[in-house]
């Protein structure tokens, strides 16, 4: 079913490109260039008509979300932008996202074109579903397909809002030229679309989903909640996970590392993930495995982890570390994902993250670069620390401490589910104990650093850098060119200044 689910995508995007080139003529003016009807080829007049159309529509709106190209750079921001990694790679190969993750960047550096263009389109086309679907589609096919594409904008202009700040809020097709130069609306009233749309998304979308890998109720409720963190609605947040709560639906995994496997995808903690699939044609591979990889596997080890990154995971007297650490990375003296002993020559910070690599016994080296592993955007681990968060906030620190200790437990415990980990069997002495504390400013940073290191290479820590405020971020990224009232958002990228007149320098 994920096969069929996934190849339907690549289908829908071929059609769609068809559409758009059709569409592109008729603004240009080129009416007599056919004189007559193609067949074969659909056109914006011929297209969502039906069932089928609705849901290739949809699933094309799914596709910038995936990993199957360097167009969706979103790791480049949620990492390398961050404290917790450095570009990594040859030197001077890519020296774009060097110079994003030192600041030093200007409005024509490609990424930013890049992540611009690839989440705009995933927006064009998620309103394409939104607005054009004729009367021909079955109510309960539009209700879901219309609440599962307001899900996508709204995780689309979530992302654009946190990279860029303040940008175009397009809502509805461009179907005149006018359409295409929209002027930027502010931060405040991006988010206010934003949680419209997840919240008529959470209305119309069942628990369990139609197929997997596509957005359910729980999905948008997670978002939602992240959404009103990042504005410090701390009680709305606190509603939404309650809803989530009562779903019944969510846990987190034994082992933790279990989130991170080809065979244990989609399981209990996932509440969105982005799926891909190898040996595809057309391709559907996940190409963060050869980009995160050493060159000794046919890797070209961008997005590496710091020594500051490793620096924030706990140990106990006797030198044993959280377990999460070398789940998440590869370091000396620790075993690599192929069982061989890790080479910390691999990387320039002996440092290699292993959450988007999979070993050569799944995809060998000459296939690198077409891995099946999916992205997992939001999981339960991370509403449960969302809701420690809140409730700090709120001064109701004690409550807070239940949630954030479920999420240490769940790490230390990997010692009692594991059979692989060093130490198997038992829990090594004070290590990952509750965190007893109710003194909201010393929990509040150890909220943040256990966010760190639980989510830590999935692509966050920016985002959270960014809201913690000024003096948090420019300590932390001190050693960069960061200063906040200049970097705060990245710009508009230039290609995107010159072709919309409502934008200026």
């Amino acid at each position: 079913m994920i096969s069929s689910v996934k190849n339907k995508i690549y289908i829908a995007m071929i059609k769609l490109f068809r559409i758009l080139i059709v569409a592109v003529l008729l603004l240009t003016g080129c009416t007599d260039f056919l004189k007559e009807e193609m067949e074969g080829i659909y056109t914006s007049a011929t297209f969502f008509q039906t069932d089928e159309h609705a849901m290739l529509a949809l699933t094309a709106a799914y596709q910038p979300a995936s990993f199957t190209s360097i167009e969706n750079p979103l790791w480049v921001y949620g990492d390398v932008a961050s404290d917790d990694a450095i570009k990594g790679g040859v030197p001077g190969d890519q020296s774009e996202i060097e110079f994003i993750g030192q600041f030093t960047y200007t409005r024509d550096n490609g990424f930013l074109e890049s992540i611009w263009q690839r989440y705009y389109e995933g927006i064009s086309r998620s309103n394409d579903v939104i607005y054009r679907l004729s009367a021909n589609v079955s109510p309960e096919v539009k209700e879901t397909t219309t609440a599962e594409a307001k899900f996508l904008r709204a995780y689309y202009y979530f992302h654009l809002v946190n990279i860029f700040g303040e940008i175009p809020l397009k809502v509805e097709p461009a179907v005149t030229e006018k359409d295409l130069h929209v002027p930027i609306s502010s931060v405040a009233k991006i988010y206010e679309k934003i949680e419209t749309d997840l919240i008529e998304s959470a209305e119309a979308l069942s628990a369990t989903g139609v197929q997997q890998g596509r957005a359910t109720k729980g999905a948008a409720l997670g978002l939602l909640a992240k959404v009103y963190l990042f504005q410090k609605k701390y009680e709305l947040c606190l509603n939404a996970i309650d809803d989530i709560e009562l779903l019944g639906l969510y846990s987190l995994m034994p082992i933790y590392s279990h989130n991170f496997k080809f065979g244990t995808q989609n399981n209990a903690e996932s509440l969105f993930e982005i799926q891909h699939l190898s040996d595809q044609d057309p391709f559907q591979g996940n190409i963060l495995n050869q980009w995160f990889a050493p060159q000794a596997e046919n890797g070209y080890f961008f997005n590496v982890p710091t020594k500051d990154f490793v620096s924030a995971f706990e140990k106990n007297a006797d030198g044993a570390s959280d377990p999460r650490l070398d789940y998440t990375l590869g370091r000396e003296g620790s075993e690599w994902i192929n069982g061989e002993a890790f080479d910390p020559t691999w990387s320039p910070t002996g440092y290699i993250q292993k959450k988007h690599l999979q070993p050569l016994s799944e995809i060998p080296a000459g296939l690198k670069g077409n891995g099946n592993l999916n992205y997992i955007f939001m999981r339960y681990a991370e509403i449960l620390l969302i809701k420690a968060e809140a409730l700090n906030e709120l001064s109701r620190s004690t409550l807070a401490l239940s949630p954030l200790n479920e999420v240490r437990k769940r790490a230390r415990e990997s010692f009692l589910y594991d059979e692989s980990i060093q130490g198997f069997g038992a829990i090594p002495p004070n290590l990952l104990k509750d965190v007893v504390t109710t003194d909201q400013g010393i929990l509040r940073e150890i909220i943040r650093n256990e966010r760190r290191v639980e989510l830590g290479f999935e692509f966050h820590r920016f985002y959270d850098l960014m809201r913690y405020g000024k003096t948090y971020s420019e300590e932390k990224l001190s050693e960069t060119n960061f200063q906040y009232d200049e970097h705060r958002f990245f710009p508009i990228p230039q290609n995107e200044v010159d072709i919309n007149n409502q934008i200026s320098n």
